[in-house]
């Protein structure tokens, strides 16, 4: 179940000179939701999550969390307010242990880093968390394994044990199950379904599989613009996805 909204955009635009990238949209997020933004290349989906994690500023529009205006703020303000962010290419320490990239983040999180001190009973929570979450995300046995020794799907894996260590509110994935193995992406799925409720998940995906399997909600997007917004079984059925989005590809049911 859903709470009320926790992320909304208000008429939210990015230009690149002439180019509209993102143009006038409003979209809602409810608390607890696993909601997923699709659509073609070009349609605009990295461009808002730059927009809604600060990397990208807007050209116009407001973007709120928790009714909170947090438009102007830089990415290290939103993180503080909860918003992290796993983008396609790995952002981890490849050199250091899965424990030591979750340790670094929990550490952060507190204020500290692995060569700052920090009181025992501290830093043996931290420890424990990091533990936690390595099993949480099912790397149970790899923790002492460097990340340049995991596989890809392990890795995706390892960065949701990393921003989760932030204790985020919003979560946004982009295109967390590029490249991976079927068998792998059905992981990853369960791991996101199996989050708790506190956490709410904005995901940009092209495996339709895999959305239409996590998400309770879809927005599509269409040449920066917003198309529509709804149930997977609402977003299949539409008669203006298909032509504008999927064209001639079979939606799977």
């Amino acid at each position: 179940m859903t709470g009320p909204e926790l992320l909304k955009l208000c008429e939210v635009s990015r230009d690149f000179g002439s180019f509209k990238a993102v143009e006038a949209v409003n979209l809602a997020v409810q608390a607890g939701s696993r909601h997923a933004v699709i659509g073609p290349n070009g349609a605009g989906k990295s461009t808002l999550f730059g927009l809604v994690s600060g990397t990208l500023p807007t050209t116009a529009g407001a973007i709120l969390l928790d009714g909170k205006d947090v438009t102007r703020l830089p990415v290290n303000r939103r993180v503080g307010l909860g918003i992290a962010t796993t983008f396609q290419h790995s952002s981890l320490f490849m050199r250091e242990t899965a424990l030591e990239n979750v340790l670094l983040a929990a550490l952060r999180r507190a204020g500290s880093g692995l060569g700052g001190w920090r009181p025992v009973r501290a830093r043996r929570t931290a420890i424990a968390q990091a533990h936690g979450l390595l099993d949480q995300v099912g790397l149970p046995a790899r923790h002492d394994v460097p990340a340049a020794a995991l596989s890809h799907g392990e890795r995706r894996q390892l960065e949701v044990a990393v921003v989760l260590a932030t204790e985020p509110r919003l979560l946004l994935l982009d295109e967390p199950a590029a490249g991976m193995s079927p068998a792998e992406t059905a992981r990853l799925t369960e791991l996101l379904a199996a989050l708790p409720g506190e956490v709410t998940v904005l995901l940009i995906e092209h495996d339709l599989d895999m959305v239409f399997e996590l998400a309770d909600t879809v927005t599509v997007m269409h040449l920066g613009r917003h198309l529509m917004t709804g149930s997977p079984d609402e977003v299949r059925a539409s008669t203006e996805v298909q032509s504008a989005y999927l064209g001639t590809m079979e939606v799977s049911s």
